[in-house]
């Protein structure tokens, strides 16, 4: 960094869900993050973070998942350490993405999603995603390191209807 702006540090991501009602197949909501390089922060990310992965630097990591919402509190839980991200690392783009391991389904139809984004006791942002209808995948931050080498957030609410391998490719992409 050459300013004295230190930007963001470190980041927890939150993401919750209520359990599917009995009888109904579970919800599997899965926290993901795309890291993009300087040059190419429009494009496929670097490298994913989620459920099966960590950053191979050890910079983000999922602390907790869950397979059917049944967690006390929040129930995926990502840490992202964007000051220990090397500074060929430009953006990094938060989401989350609805297993279809069941059959299709849809944010509209998962019993009250929601996130949250915290940087020490300071929330960033919090929603809800039951708003995105007939999507099963959402991005909802935005990390951005600007020309000091400061991180700065962005929220970044937008629905994709597409599979869960195909979201880590367009994640990152402007809306058609």
């Amino acid at each position: 960094m050459t300013g004295l702006n230190k930007g963001i540090e470190r980041v927890e991501v939150r993401l919750k869900w209520d359990p599917s009602p009995l009888g109904a197949p579970p919800s599997d909501l899965d926290l993901i993050a795309g890291t993009f390089r300087a040059g190419a922060e429009q494009g496929d990310p670097a490298y994913l973070v989620h459920f099966d992965s960590r950053a191979p630097d050890g910079t983000m990591w999922l602390n907790r998942d869950s397979q059917n919402g049944k967690g006390l509190g929040f129930d995926e839980v990502m840490t992202l350490e964007l000051d220990r991200l090397s500074t060929d690392y430009r953006r990094v783009v938060v989401g989350a993405m609805i297993q279809q391991s069941f059959g299709r389904l849809e944010f509209g139809a998962v019993a009250a999603p929601g996130y949250q984004i915290v940087t020490g006791w300071t929330v960033l942002a919090e929603g809800d995603l039951d708003g995105l209808g007939a999507t099963t995948a959402a991005t909802f931050a935005e990390f951005t390191r600007g020309d000091s080498g400061a991180w700065a957030f962005h929220p970044l609410l937008r629905g994709y209807d597409t599979d869960p391998d195909a979201f880590g490719h367009v994640m990152g992409r402007p809306p058609a």
